[in-house]
């Protein structure tokens, strides 16, 4: 079935008129699943989504990925948070689907200006610190991928590390560390989670490709929407502080920070915090350098991963084993 007749069933099936279809095109940018923008007669936009087929390799959290992705865009507009809102989804039919509300703008870039940069980070801050504030029924990813919602954040994030390990040991990952190594050094960390007991809402993937600015014909940019959501879980908001700063460290980020801490978001670094971070900076990178191998990247991207990504697990880790050492655990 070609994209065009593809897109008139999904509008039909979302009790729309498929006859006002006007344009369907690829959107870039997505690194997983195929994405396509519908633009009817009228003008409306729609983003359709269809993740890989079943037998295509992935990661053992990346099943599932759209009942995480609608379960974020619904979270988001009890927050009032800038996102797309969901129309229609598929997730466990035979293809597999997401029909979401276009939101206006196009991926932060090198564009913005040093005088635009701090206001648009301040006010990222207190839209996340507003997703901070939905909490879930338990612990882990809502898509059951890694099985069902834990009841504490040390069992939920035992889990998820443990499965991306498994994904390293199969699919023969070169990472800077053996497997067992990480596995170690993660465990050293563990204890500082139990500080952690309401499940809150981290989109976990928050870099600048997924924060979308509109810039309007008579004003300044504003933020369009926090899209992609498919890898948000139910835990810590520190969660997500590692992709807002992604291979940097956010503590940087006083504009951010500020903004953060002005919607009444708790953003202190404590050395169990600073443990609880370290720990979500290595579970990111470990998925980073892991997934280069069911995903066939090119020379080019691995050479990448390995000079950039690798340096910051071992920093992580290395942080890990040094704070765990200061709290004696």
């Amino acid at each position: 079935m070609d994209s065009w007749e593809w897109a008139r069933q999904v509008l039909e099936g979302a009790g729309l008129d498929p006859g006002r279809l006007a344009r369907v095109r690829p959107l870039p940018g997505g690194t997983y699943n195929t994405v396509e923008e519908l633009q009817l007669t009228d003008g409306t936009r729609y983003v359709l989504k269809v993740p890989p087929a079943s037998t295509v390799p992935g990661l053992r959290h990346e099943r599932e990925l759209l009942v995480s992705e609608a379960e974020f865009y619904r979270a988001a507009a009890v927050a009032e948070v800038a996102a797309p809102h969901v129309v229609a989804v598929g997730a466990r039919t035979a293809v597999p689907h997401l029909l979401m509300t276009a939101c206006p703008g196009e991926p932060w870039d090198g564009s913005v200006t040093d005088a635009e940069r701090l206001p648009l980070r301040r006010e990222l801050g207190r839209q996340v610190a507003r997703l901070h504030t939905v909490t879930g029924p338990g612990f882990g990813y809502p898509s059951g991928a890694l099985g069902p919602l834990a009841p504490d954040w040390r069992t939920a994030f035992t889990t998820m590390t443990g499965a991306v390990l498994d994904d390293a040991r199969d699919y023969g990952a070169r990472l800077p560390r053996s497997v067992e190594q990480v596995a170690d050094t993660l465990g050293a960390g563990f204890p500082a989670l139990d500080e952690v007991t309401v499940p809150a809402l981290v989109h976990f993937d928050l870099w600048d490709g997924n924060i979308l600015l509109h810039r309007p014909a008579d004003g300044e940019p504003r933020i369009g929407g926090l899209i992609d959501g498919e890898r948000m879980f139910w835990g810590d908001p520190l969660a997500d502080f590692v992709s807002l700063a992604l291979l940097g460290d956010i503590k940087e980020d006083e504009a951010f920070l500020a903004g953060y801490r002005e919607a009444g978001g708790r953003a202190a670094f404590d050395v169990p915090a600073r443990v609880r971070l370290a720990l979500y900076r290595a579970y990111l990178y470990l998925i980073m350098l892991t997934e280069t191998v069911p995903r066939a990247v090119s020379d080019e991207k691995e050479r990448w991963v390995q000079s950039a990504v690798a340096p910051q697990l071992v920093a992580a880790l290395d942080e890990i084993e040094a704070l765990a050492r200061v709290t004696g655990a």
